[in-house]
This record gives structure tokens, C-alpha cells and sequence, in this order.
């Protein structure tokens, strides 16, 4: 009988200690991919909030800048960073028609954040809206980035440093714009900072189910991004550059002209040095 045990135990342990390396491996992706997540989510929401450490006056100022910054970096994150992105897994005539359906149900949106917030006819649209579409658009694409987070770590721990490093100086600019906006808009600093941590904070929740159910939820990756495309633009578009317009003086018109232009290029070199 203890032969018979012996020679069981010498079939069963190879497998046991395989078991063990794998599920052992498993937990140290895991937790590699939980502190990528936190680092890409609430870091680069920390960091960019150090500007609120400004005095009033400068922070005005610097909230006009970081407006128009969010102008470029909105319109280049869609542009040069989503919308290819969707396009390398759909045709371009399916990306496009998600993008027109992801435009609509971000105008039925702000319809709807203007019956409830607007009670007279004199209420100033930028005011009510950009600040609440800001929010659910970066939402959207902090859960992608969760997403992408997690899907690198399962490819291998180097690919998902490289990735996590991109999204951070990816999103610390971007997360300054948010922070103009909402500032802004009259929200006070504590309320700009908890916002875009509650926006900031989909990506690790997005991440950790990803990482679980990664097969089911990476079908519908490509229709997300291109709905977050959808979002940026229509902010951008529809919310930032006519609030933009209000400035008409040279000077003013010039920093608008360079700052949507910096954004841009914060972008391109950011999916440019992503795609090496």
C-alpha cells in the first residue's frame, strides 16, 4: 500500500507543484495589474490635481489654459488615438456608424442634463453641460484603459509596465483639462478633485473585471473606444471651442490657437511612442 502511495505521489506532485507556480503566477499578475490600475487611475488624477494648490487668481488663469489644452488633447485623443484603434479590429463603415450613434446619444445626453439643471430660458448651456459630459466621457475611457491595463498584463509583466507608463503620461494632461473644465464650470476644487477620481476610478474597476472575464468583454472593446471617441469629439466640438469663442482678443485667440496644438501634439507623440 505505501508503494502503491509512494508511486502516487510521484505522478500527483509534478502536477500539484504546477498547479501551485500557476495559481502562484496568477496572483502576482493580479497584483501587478491592481497597482498598474491604481497608478493609471487615481496617480495620474493625484498629480494633475497639484494645481490645485494655486491661489485663486492664478488658478483661474491657469484653468483658461488648461481649457484649451483640453480642446487638443480631447480632439487628438479621438482622432489619432481611438478611432484607429477601433479601426484595426472594425471596417471603417462600422466604426463610423458608432461614432454617428456615439454623437447622438451624447446630444440626447446634454438634452437631458439641460431640462433637469436649466429652469429659465436665459441658462448658459457650457455652464450646465460640459462639466457632466466631461465626467462620463473620460468615464468611458478610464475603463478602457482598465481594460488595456489588464489584457497587457496577461500578455507578459514587461508589456504591461510599457503600457501603464504610456496611459499615465497619456492621462496626466488630459486630466489637467478636466480639471480647467470643471473649474470652470464653478465647481470647487474639492468637488473638480472628487470627480475625476470617481472618473478616474472606472479604470480599475473596468481592469480588475477585465482580468476576469477577459474573453467576454474584449468583443466589445472596439465599440466602446469608438463611443469615447464619440464623447471627446462632441465635448470638443459642441462645449469647449464655443466656449473658446467668447475670447476675441488677438493675444488670447493666438494662446487658444497654440495650446489646441500643443494638446494635439501631446497625443501624437503619445500613440506614436504606444504603436513602437
Amino acid at each position: 500500500m505505501y508503494v502503491a502511495l509512494y508511486f502516487l505521489s510521484l505522478f500527483l506532485y509534478p502536477k500539484i507543484e504546477t498547479e501551485l507556480i500557476n495559481k502562484t503566477l496568477s496572483m502576482e499578475i493580479l497584483l501587478y495589474t491592481i497597482l498598474a490600475l491604481t497608478a493609471a487611475s487615481v496617480g495620474s488624477v493625484i498629480l494633475s490635481g497639484s494645481l490645485l494648490l494655486l491661489n485663486n487668481k492664478w488658478l483661474g488663469k491657469v484653468s483658461s489654459y488648461l481649457l484649451y489644452l483640453a480642446g487638443g488633447t480631447l480632439l487628438g485623443s479621438a482622432l489619432l488615438g481611438l478611432i484607429p484603434e477601433a479601426a484595426e479590429t472594425l471596417d471603417i463603415h462600422t466604426v463610423v456608424l458608432w461614432l454617428l450613434i456615439g454623437l447622438i446619444l451624447f446630444f440626447l445626453l446634454e438634452k437631458i442634463i439641460l431640462w433637469r439643471t436649466c429652469h429659465n430660458e436665459n441658462c448658459e448651456r457650457q455652464n450646465h453641460t460640459a462639466a457632466p459630459m466631461i465626467i462620463i466621457g473620460d468615464a468611458f475611457h478610464n475603463a478602457i484603459d482598465g481594460v488595456v491595463i489588464a489584457a497587457s498584463f496577461l500578455t507578459s509583466t514587461e508589456l504591461g509596465l510599457f503600457v501603464t507608463i504610456s496611459v499615465v503620461l497619456h492621462e496626466i494632461p488630459q486630466e489637467l483639462g478636466d480639471f480647467g473644465i470643471l473649474i470652470k464650470c464653478g465647481y470647487s476644487r474639492k468637488k473638480a478633485l472628487w470627480y475625476n477620481l470617481l472618473s478616474g476610478s472606472s479604470s480599475l474597476v473596468a481592469g480588475i473585471l477585465a482580468y476576469f472575464v477577459l474573453d467576454v468583454v474584449q468583443a466589445f472593446i472596439p465599440y466602446t473606444i469608438t463611443i469615447a471617441a464619440a464623447g471627446f469629439l462632441y465635448v470638443s466640438l459642441a462645449d469647449l471651442i464655443p466656449e473658446m469663442h467668447k475670447e476675441t482678443k488677438p493675444k488670447e485667440s493666438l494662446i487658444q490657437i497654440l495650446l489646441i496644438l500643443t494638446g494635439i501634439a501631446i497625443i501624437f507623440i503619445s500613440t506614436a511612442e504606444h504603436a513602437h
